[in-house]
């Protein structure tokens, strides 16, 4: 379907962010969810708009805007509109940058009318579009303060604000080797959005972006944390309860947060949280401020970015703070599952027979419970014992094993179960990829210390630590071997505990995990 666009025209007296709004829902109706998924395209609702544009306030006259990967321009239109109705604003400039050609006559519709709107309420508006990669045209400041520094005729901008494209970037895109600097592993487009306009930011400006949540924890983004938490601080969070809310009509489960963030000026600030269910009550958030050090450690490794959503997540996080214990220092390790089923196919077998061993798949992990076997289609339970699979094998002993990923429908994100050596007599178990498998390198895990560990991470008080700082539903080991534990002799008691009781359902086990802690 083509748009005749000089035939959509704004109605009388309608606000530009409403027009913006329209252009956009005609343009998604005319393209597949295959092309907004390649494109990490997805508009921003109405009220998201409001919301964001009411998060930024100036106090002076002129003022210039950014707005990379701004769609139909749907967010300027709703921070020029909160400018020009609530501040002193006489002059704004506009500075937009999209992609897709597409688009590019229906965005040029709004700049125009919010130009007209603008003289409307005596306040000039000088847009300026350009149809070309954000990050291409402007990656050279992040080399600025390097012997390659090629930024100094870029433009500082007082007011960014962005709903960035969200997708992965294969290792080869020319996008991932120009900001390399802030990249290891395989990154997600919205974080060198998110990076460069750190960097374009004027002495006082302020940006506002809505992102997917994946960026506060996980090694394939701890140097953009690095580098983002070294360049800007944080002055508002917002975060959202559902997934399924915030851009529904596109169907997109990613956890999203909105964020606010200013150039660093010191190390001790305060952060504002605003915090919703979704979009039905967004107009009244709960809303509160904490100290920066009570949910970012910027003299940690990990730079971890904690989101509590109550009083109950804030004391949780002071708990785990006070433990100065992890796998590592208890000389635990945590390691992912080495049978690759695709790479196996010719090895797994349905039935156990001589020279076979049991095979672990995700379904076979259920909270406190390793079960074994259960059928489920094109899951075989068992792998041949030969020279083409040993590698793959792990040697039979005492093992925890978790899930590396929840699925929408799980409650919780950390599901674990104990395995025992004794649980076979063969000398192999093989471990599938999409579980992690936590483990004593030199020597063995004993009962206690197996049934202690299994039973605090699928407790509500790890479960809604996990949540703090992980917004997807990935469970990375990277995390786990960081996460702070309780002292061993702790751990093990809280396993002597549900062995002596032979009681392990999660009714039970939180009973005994709050026994200790809370």
């Amino acid at each position: 379907m083509n748009i005749s666009w000089s035939e959509i025209k704004p109605y009388e007296n309608e606000l530009p962010t409403n027009y913006a709004d329209r252009i956009g829902r005609l343009y998604t109706d005319t393209v597949t969810a295959a092309f907004k998924k390649s494109n990490g395209q997805f508009f921003t609702p109405v009220s998201i708009a409001y919301f964001m544009g009411k998060q930024i306030s100036v106090n002076k006259d002129s003022v210039s805007v950014l707005d990379p990967g701004c769609g139909t321009a749907i967010l300027s239109c709703a921070m020029i509109e909160n400018l020009v109705l609530q501040s002193k604003v006489k002059q704004i400039e506009l500075v937009t940058y999209e992609t897709d050609e597409n688009l590019i006559p229906g965005l040029q519709k709004v700049l125009e009318y919010i130009t007209i709107w603008g003289m409307r309420h005596n306040v000039r508006i000088d847009c300026r579009s350009y149809c070309e990669d954000f990050i291409l045209s402007n990656y050279s400041v992040l080399y600025s303060d390097t012997i390659y520094g090629r930024a100094e005729s870029l433009q500082k901008y007082d007011l960014i604000i962005s709903n960035p494209p969200y997708f992965k970037l294969s290792k080869e895109d020319k996008r991932v080797k120009a900001a390399q600097c802030i990249i290891d592993g395989q990154p997600n487009i919205y974080s060198i959005f998110m990076a460069i306009s750190a960097l374009l930011l004027a002495e006082q400006g302020q940006m506002i972006y809505i992102t997917p949540r994946s960026f506060t924890s996980g090694r394939y983004f701890r140097l953009f944390r690095n580098f983002l938490f070294k360049h800007i601080q944080i002055d508002f969070v917002h975060l959202f309860n559902t997934r399924k809310d915030t851009f529904s009509k596109d169907n997109v489960l990613q956890e999203t947060i909105i964020m606010k963030c200013s150039p660093k000026k010191g190390a001790d600030y305060n952060v504002v949280l605003s915090y919703s269910e979704g979009l039905s009550d967004l107009a009244t958030p709960a809303i509160k401020e904490v100290q920066r050090k009570e949910i970012i450690d910027l003299t940690s490794k990990e730079l971890i970015l904690h989101l509590p959503v109550s009083l109950e997540d804030e004391k949780i996080i002071r708990l785990f703070k006070s433990w100065d214990g992890n796998l590592n220092k208890y000389h635990i390790q945590i390691s992912t599952g080495p049978v690759v089923a695709f790479r196996s196919k010719e090895q797994l077998c349905e039935t156990s027979g001589e020279g076979t061993a049991a095979l672990y798949w995700l379904h076979n992990v259920v909270k406190m419970l390793a079960d074994h076997p259960v059928v489920k289609e094109g899951k075989p339970q068992f792998i041949h014992i030969n020279e083409m699979s040993v590698s793959t094998l792990l040697p039979n002993k005492n093992y925890v094993l978790l899930r590396r990923f929840s699925s929408k429908d799980d409650n919780s994100r950390l599901i674990a179960a104990p395995y025992f050596g004794n649980m076979t007599s063969c000398a192999h178990v093989g471990i599938e990829n999409k579980l992690n498998y936590i483990y004593r390198p030199k020597g063995h895990l004993n009962r206690m210390e197996v049934m202690g560990i299994a039973a605090l991470l699928n407790s509500d008080l790890f479960d809604n630590y996990f949540r703090t700082f992980n917004g997807n539903v990935n469970v990375s080991a990277t995390e786990l071997r960081e996460m702070p534990m309780p002292p061993l002799e702790v751990i093990e008691s809280i396993g002597k505990d549900l062995i002596g009781m032979n009681d392990y359902s999660m009714v039970n086990v939180n009973k005994i995990v709050n026994k200790y802690f809370m």
